[in-house]
């Protein structure tokens, strides 16, 4: 099943997306139990938003291979996931526009010469899946982490490197790739997909710049699960980031970025300026 959420007259509603493009109504809790009714509409005649608005939303670094190694050969492979929490509020939907920020905003009185140098720039896009809760988890073995997820979205971990880099020479990350706009998420959960073998696809302006396979996660989706909730207790619709592959690139205003993950389907948003 592929459950979408979309934009009503009384509020945000959840259905269920055909092959063919056409929406079904759910009624009850896409957590719980839930009936798919009669057609809504086609999905072109919808404005889809974010599939959820999530509790918790929780990012992975240096997660592939060969994303570590643009950072040099001697860049080192972590013994375990680097993991870092991210406001809800950077979530948008898909069509929905990343804004890049303003180079004249408050940064400009953070006391770090970089940061009133070129205090945003560049803006990077990253193409991930995501994985989303469907129940909550606390101190659960690897071999039953999966039976925790409801499904797996396209994501967009998009980071201001700047302002990322001076965060984490203090031993923090959050600002860079928090900001307004800066996670895109959508256009659906997907469910009753194997998350070790689907594709991962970034396109700019329709030219594609990343592909990988997630069977080349250092961390699996199974594994980190099982990490995070041996100290958190995830809740049903948090979303973990998983990590992006090597390829990743600049964006502008103008600029049009697509994430596809394979069995989800394609994530689209625009580039605007402030």
């Amino acid at each position: 099943m592929r459950i979408v959420r979309f934009h009503t007259d009384s509020g945000p509603a959840y259905g269920s997306l055909t092959e063919g493009g056409s929406v079904h109504a759910i009624s009850g809790d896409i957590f719980g139990d839930f009936a798919v009714g009669a057609k809504v509409a086609t999905v072109d005649d919808l404005r889809l938003l974010a599939p959820l608005d999530p509790p918790k939303v929780i990012g992975v670094g240096a997660n592939y291979l060969e994303h570590i190694r643009e950072g040099g050969e001697d860049s080192a492979i972590p013994s375990f996931p680097m993991v870092f929490q991210l406001p809800s509020t950077a979530v948008i939907g898909p069509e929905d526009p990343i804004v890049l920020p303003r180079k004249d905003g408050f940064l400009h009185a953070v006391n770090h010469p970089e940061l009133k140098r070129e205090p945003f720039n560049p803006v990077e896009y990253e193409a991930e899946l995501v994985v989303v809760i469907g129940k909550p988890c606390r101190d659960i073995q690897e071999a039953e982490a999966l039976d925790y997820v409801l499904g797996y979205s396209c994501g967009n971990d998009v980071s201001a490197r700047a302002l990322q880099t001076a965060e984490m020479a203090t031993g923090v990350l959050m600002l860079g790739k928090g900001l307004d706009t800066f996670k895109p998420l959508g256009p659906c959960i997907a469910t009753d997909l194997d998350p070790t073998e689907l594709t991962v696809t970034a396109r700019l302006n329709g030219t594609p710049t990343q592909r990988a396979s997630t069977s080349d996660l250092i961390f699996s989706v199974a594994s980190l699960v099982t990490y995070l909730a041996q100290a958190i207790s995830m809740q049903p619709g948090d979303c973990i980031y998983t990590g992006t592959p090597s390829g990743g690139g600049s964006l502008e205003a103008g600029d049009t970025i697509e994430v596809e993950v394979s069995g989800v389907g394609v994530l689209r948003n625009p580039v605007v300026s402030a």
